[in-house]
């Protein structure tokens, strides 16, 4: 019988691209909460799992030779997870390439600018109309860049794969980014594809229970949950 994995994790895109994979999966696992509006990410035990102060992180007692491992960074820990079980990751190394390219582009593009998409649009504490544009338009421009590589492919890499799991999280909160699915056809045919997945249903519900409004945090968490202060300052 397999050991349980412990996820670190706070219900957000990067959090949900690990608890679907582990929903598809079937693995189990432990939820240890991550309050990033409480600073739990600065926390030495964390830390040491976790050097970027950043969630989710995994910790495996079953990782490679039998001994246990942890893995930070979202898009490691898809690539440790599938190569762990052969699911959900070509074979083929042409295939792999392939998948990881489009991984890099998640973790390169489409994490960081539509997040600052979603950070100038709805939480800059002042309304900065350059970013306001700048991110909205870069929002706007990989929105394109996917819908063009969907139009001859049902999933980012034929089939359905860790590429799709890193991606769909992040357009979840596309009025947001303002972005209209509608305008993007082969993205929203392949977005309401995933969201009628079971496990992609289950991995979004992973925690939501512990979601707090931004608008409802004090001064002090908003700062810590935007990195503008850590515990230790």
């Amino acid at each position: 019988m397999a050991q349980t994995i412990d996820l670190y994790y706070w219900p957000t895109p990067n959090g949900w691209k690990v608890s679907i994979l582990l929903e598809e999966l079937g693995l189990p696992y432990d939820l240890v909460p991550i309050n990033i509006g409480n600073g739990d990410q600065y926390e030495p035990e964390f830390l040491r799992i976790s050097p970027n102060n950043k969630m989710p992180a995994i910790v495996d007692p079953e990782g490679p030779g039998g001994e246990s491992i942890s893995v930070f960074e979202s898009g490691a820990i898809l690539l440790y997870l599938a190569e762990k079980t052969g699911r959900f990751y070509p074979e083929d190394p042409r295939g792999r390439y392939d998948a990881l390219q489009w991984l890099m582009f998640q973790m390169g593009s489409v994490g960081p600018m539509l997040g600052q998409a979603h950070h100038f649009r709805q939480y800059s504490p002042e309304r900065i109309q350059y970013a306001y544009d700048r991110y909205t338009n870069e929002a706007a421009r990989i929105y394109g860049v996917i819908d063009r590589h969907l139009a001859e492919r049902e999933y980012f890499t034929g089939e359905y794969s860790i590429v799709d799991m890193a991606v769909f999280p992040w357009l979840v909160p596309h009025e947001n980014q303002g972005q209209d699915l509608d305008d993007y056809p082969n993205l929203a045919r392949w977005y309401r594809t995933l969201q009628e997945r079971p496990a992609v249903q289950r991995g979004l519900d992973v925690g939501k229970e512990l979601r707090q409004p931004v608008e409802e945090m004090d001064e002090e968490s908003r700062q810590k949950l935007f990195g503008t202060r850590t515990s230790g300052e």
